[in-house]
């Protein structure tokens, strides 16, 4: 018998956030929202969402954004048609600790962590303490606090949500662990697939932005058209799967409908493959391990189609090489590599630097990082190599300037 399950969205209303919550609306026998947190720059699309799905509670990061929450839940109240005092107003927890609060006083089944950049960590690490299943969409929480995140996860807890991690835990159901060989990392190359490392010299914002296959979020959009977000999916799938970096290959498949492979030791490999539609990985995280009937249009096979690979280029995408040796190092630099590039995609954005010395920066203080090869201890470590991580390339930034 199919039960319901209780469900916070974290960044509800980002791109896997919303994506979340169509799943949960078209499966209300399977999912029921109960609290959903967002960082408070959109108060009206929070409010809808809320009463959208009967809310107990919304968590907004912005302190200043609660007045204008309370205000647009009326307006959506009203808009909808209810009469005034005719509906439960969710409870509203507002703050840089409202997320946590939200997580303590909201017990649930699963938490989805769709939060952006390392300000998961922490939630990540207060889900992971309730006992709930962890559906982790924010893998930046995971790479710069790996140690801690998997010091304090029971076995099972951890679910993926990331496309290609979610198409390892498919494929990894078909052999044991000591049968798996290689883990195959799929990436759609980007914008600038093809080009050189001369020719990735003047990208522009516009062109970073126009990503081929997936639709994302700005900073998700140009860690992919550098391969950062390989970087970062390379070194969350050493901490998921146990597997380290060496064994772990990188192609890049510019159809994106194959989401990631597992090679076994008889030969085999076996990949998950569907139309790039994020709701299928985040439906079966929500619903791990069972599927969710219709999460997303299936393969079709009544034409022909063709799928390619290729070898990554390391010297005009150097990220993933790059992440490889963080990773291998281990301790903090993967939190340092993470940080740094959160610096300067943030300054790309606001087009302060060009797209190739974003990973040429990062690389650079990657390389002045050795007071940081050691195992964080708790989260204040990991916060203090990204502060340093942070200052270090806004220097480099400004040295250059």
């Amino acid at each position: 018998m199919t039960t319901s399950r209780s469900v916070l969205v974290l960044g509800s209303t980002g791109s896997i956030g919303t994506q979340a919550l169509d799943v949960a609306a078209r499966n209300p026998d399977l999912f029921r929202i109960a609290g959903i947190a967002a960082g408070g720059s959109d108060p009206a699309a929070l409010a809808a969402q809320a009463l959208a799905h009967q809310v107990e509670a919304v968590a907004v990061i912005k302190a200043t954004a609660a007045e204008d929450l309370q205000l647009a839940l009326y307006a959506e109240a009203q808009r909808r048609g209810y009469a005034q005092g005719d509906f439960r107003i969710p409870r509203i927890l507002a703050g840089p600790g409202a997320v946590l609060e939200l997580i303590d006083s909201v017990p649930v089944d699963v938490v989805l962590n769709g939060m952006p950049g390392s300000q998961g960590l922490e939630p990540t690490l207060r889900a992971l303490a309730t006992g709930s299943t962890l559906a982790l969409a924010n893998k930046e929480s995971l790479v710069a606090g790996g140690p801690l995140v998997l010091s304090r996860a029971k076995p099972g807890q951890l679910v993926p949500v990331d496309s290609e991690h979610s198409a390892m835990a498919q494929a990894l159901r078909g052999g044991r662990a000591e049968e798996v060989d290689r883990l195959v990392l799929t990436a759609s190359g980007g914008p600038f697939h093809g080009r050189t490392r001369a020719e990735l010299a003047d990208v522009t914002l516009e062109g970073a932005l126009k990503h081929p296959t997936w639709s994302m979020g700005p900073v998700v959009t140009i860690n992919s058209a550098t391969l950062m977000n390989k970087g970062l999916e390379l070194i969350e799938a050493t901490l998921l799967f146990g597997i380290e970096a060496e064994r772990i290959d990188v192609v890049v498949h510019p159809q994106s409908v194959i989401h990631s492979m597992v090679t076994f030791v008889d030969g085999s490999t076996l990949a998950q493959a569907s139309p790039p539609d994020m709701r299928l990985p985040i439906a079966l995280a929500m619903n791990w391990p069972d599927r969710v009937a219709g999460a997303a249009p299936a393969c079709t096979w009544d034409r022909a189609t063709a799928w390619t690979f290729e070898p990554l280029d390391n010297v005009a995408f150097p990220a993933v090489d790059l992440a490889r040796h963080a990773v291998s190092a281990g301790g903090c630099l993967p939190a340092v590599y993470n940080a740094a590039n959160e610096v300067m995609v943030d300054a790309f954005l606001a087009q302060n630097t060009s797209f190739t010395s974003i990973v040429d920066t990062v690389s650079q203080v990657v390389a002045a990082a050795d007071e940081w090869r050691r195992e964080p201890r708790d989260v204040d470590d990991v916060l203090a190599a990204e502060q340093w991580a942070r200052a270090r390339a806004a220097e480099a930034m400004s040295g250059r300037k």
